[in-house]
Parts: C-alpha cells; structure tokens; sequence
C-alpha cells in the first residue's frame, strides 16, 4: 500500500492525541485513506522532554525546518498554536508543496484566508477541523454536507471553561470565583483562563464558523466579544426563576441583505432551547438552514483524543485526495464580501436587573427612561430586599442595543436607583 509522509509541529496536547490515535488505529486509518499515513518527522522545542505519547526519538527535531522543508513530507500538522511563528511556517510550508491541516484556531481566525488563498493558489488541500469545536465535526458539514443550503443563523456553546463554570455556578449556586479556582485545579481551566472567560477562545471560533457558513470573511476584531466575569450567582438565580439558563453563547446571523452580526457574549436560553442544557465541558452548536431546517451537533469541544480525532479526519480526507490526484477541490469559500453590523444595532431581547428605593413612583420613573428610549418591556418582577430595597428585573423585546445602553445611562442616575446590577442578553 502507499505510503504518505506526515510532518508534525507540535507534540503538546493536540499533538499528542494526533500521534496516538495515528499509532493505534492505524491499520483502520489505512483501509479508509487508500494509504498509510506514516510520520516522518516531529518538531518540538524540547527533545528531551517526557511526553503524554511513546515516540521514537528519532523522529523528534528542535528544528521546524526540517518538517517544513523535507521533500519527502506530503501533509503538514501544524499543532502548535498561536498566530507566530505558526503562520509563517504553514505559509513556507504551502510553498513547499506540502497539504496543511491544523487546530490552530487564533492563526485561522487572525490571518488565515491569506493561507487558505496560497494553499487554493497552488492546488493543495487546507483543512482546519480541530479548530473550532475539537471532536465535533462542524466545518466539514458546512462545507460539505450542508453545502446546498443558506445557512442563516448560528448559535452555540464553544468553550468548555466557560460552559463548566456556568454550569457548576448553576447547579451549586456558588459565585464565579470559586469555581474558576475549581476549574483550573482540575485542569479544565488554564492558569492564565483570560482567553476562555473574557469569550476570545470562542471569538475565534465563530469568526472562523461564520465565514464558512456565511461564504464572506469575517474580521475577527469586529466579532464582539464579552466573556461571563460579570455574571453573578444572583443573576443564574434569578434566570433559574425566570425560566433560563444563562450560557457563553456564541452568534452569528445575516439578515439577507448583505449583512452579518456576529457575536459572543452570556445569554438567558429557556430551558426549552436546545443548548441551555448542554452542560459540563461539552459543546453544542445549532445551525439553521433554509434547506434543512434547525441541525444540533454536540460532543466533546476540546481534548486530546477529541481533537485529535479531528486532524487525524482532516489527514484521512487529504491522504484520499493524494491518492486521487485532486487535492485543493475544496478551496476557500469566503467569495462574498458582507457588512458587519455594529453591535449597537443588533436588536435582540434583554434581562435587566436593578436595585432600587422601595418608595412610592420609583417603579414608574425607571419605565419612564425605558419608553423615552423606545425599549419594550415584556415583563417585570419586583422582590423586596431584607434592606427594604426592590430588586426590579426586566425583560424586554427584541430592541436595539443601543436604545436600551442609552436608557440605561440615564436610569442609573435617577435618585430612586441604588444601581444597574446586570443586564444580560436573550435569546430565542
């Protein structure tokens, strides 16, 4: 049978999951590419280092060079994340000749249609599953299964730090704190989690999701991003009460008009959405289609094996056209040039919570702002505090964001309001 050399860069987690499931499953992997997929050579930064897979030494360089420049290598693994050096070595390594397949979500959402341009450019395969929902195959079904659809509307759950935290907070009622701290001795948060909790891991993916599904580029610096400090054990309380979950969701919708919003940030789901169940450290994204309906894919967003399974995947489909002679038939599908409509003028629903003096008008003068503001109120709950104090919250219509930012600058400076303590989008 063929042989096809793999170059790998990067032995860490992803890595380390590519190269086992490409030592254990090979004979399998073999039958289903048409070849055997065999490593030729992995770069690290560390020889010597003591790694999660048994390797031969001999295959293991300090130099990436010498993966990017071998002749003998058809497919590139770039496994080692962030935008540099990754960028340039793909680039030289497209240039080389080599296929590319990666899991490297900021490159991708940050510079990656120029690399996906080069690779169309010289006939090669570009493939990029592992990097927005680990073991989920999303990209593949955009781009393929789905591909006789307009897909206009994406929402989802795409980190699974945030969807723990969430989801610990939700169940235990504890405050967010607490269970970072929890999260990251267990592992499923990083020492540094600013990339999951402040929502740019998930930024990057929907930036990444969006432009497939939607065939036009979408900048990654104008996907809003707002991550889950701000959400409170009170605020999951109050939703509970309500009716909903609240989730770190990532959107992205077009209004057919040539326009696209595209966002992440905490959102309430009613307990009848198909996401505010998702729970733990999975992820789910829905995807409607004006074809196929409303689609749900679930499983594990993350991992070693989980991602893993998804380069190992993106190899299988390039060995397949190694050996069929039509690499590059897939190429960039971001041919359409879309608006991004600014967050201010996305219209959605809202929870707003307030603390206010329980006295006689003051209920009426909040509402007042709100109407001045043209934001409709769907309903309102008022609890009085042990203080003597009223928790008011709303919940709106579908508005404009900006229309209730406004009202809200003006109502925490009425004199019967002790504060604005949240406001959270809804979604539908």
């Amino acid at each position: 049978m063929r042989e096809i050399k793999v170059g790998v860069l990067g032995l860490g987690v992803v890595g380390s999951g590519t190269v086992r499931i490409l030592q254990e499953n090979a004979e399998e992997i073999a039958q289903r590419a048409g070849a055997r997929l065999v490593i030729k050579k992995i770069a690290v930064r560390d020889v010597t280092k003591t790694r999660a897979v048994s390797v031969d030494p001999a295959l293991l360089t300090d130099n990436p060079c010498e993966v990017i420049d071998d002749p003998e290598v058809d497919i590139l693994a770039e496994l080692i994340g962030g935008v540099d050096p990754a960028h340039d070595y793909v680039l030289r390594a497209i240039r080389n000749g080599k296929n590319i397949v990666t899991a490297n979500k900021e490159m991708m959402a940050k510079s990656g249609h120029d690399l996906m341009e080069a690779a169309g450019a010289a006939n090669r395969d570009f493939f990029l599953e592992g990097s927005v929902a680990g073991g989920i195959p999303i990209l593949t079904a955009v781009k393929e299964s789905l591909a006789a659809n307009r897909i206009r509307e994406i929402i989802g759950i795409v980190n699974g730090t945030t969807n723990y935290i969430l989801t610990k907070m939700t169940e235990e009622g504890a405050n967010f704190a607490s269970v970072l701290a929890e999260a990251q001795a267990k592992g499923y948060a990083e020492a540094d989690p600013t990339s999951d909790i402040d929502g740019f891991d998930a930024q990057y993916k929907i930036a990444i999701l969006a432009s497939m599904a939607f065939n036009s580029l979408v900048p990654v610096d104008s996907v809003a991003a707002q991550g889950i400090r701000g959400v409170t054990a009170r605020d999951i309380a109050v939703a509970k009460d309500l009716g909903y979950h609240i989730k770190l969701t990532a959107v992205a919708r077009q209004d057919g008009m040539g326009g696209m919003q595209v966002r992440v940030n905490p959102a309430l789901l009613p307990l009848s959405h198909p996401l505010a169940n998702v729970n733990g450290v999975m992820n789910a994204i829905v995807l409607r289609g004006d074809a196929v309906g409303e689609v749900m894919f679930y499983g594990p967003g993350a991992g070693s094996l989980p991602t893993g399974s998804a380069v190992v995947g993106d190899m299988i489909a390039v060995a397949r056209n190694i050996v069929m002679g039509s690499t590059g038939r897939i190429g960039c599908t971001c041919f359409e040039k879309k608006r991004m409509l600014p967050i201010a003028d996305v219209e959605t629903k809202f929870y707003v919570r307030v603390l206010a003096a329980d006295r006689p008008k003051a209920l009426a003068s909040i509402a007042g702002v709100f109407g001045d503001n043209d934001v409709s109120i769907e309903s309102i709950v008022q609890r009085v505090q042990p203080d003597g104090d009223a928790e008011i919250v709303w919940v709106t219509h579908k508005i404009r964001e900006a229309n209730l930012r406004a009202a809200l600058e003006t109502i925490q400076t009425l004199p019967a309001v002790r504060a604005v303590s949240n406001w959270i989008r809804v979604e539908e």
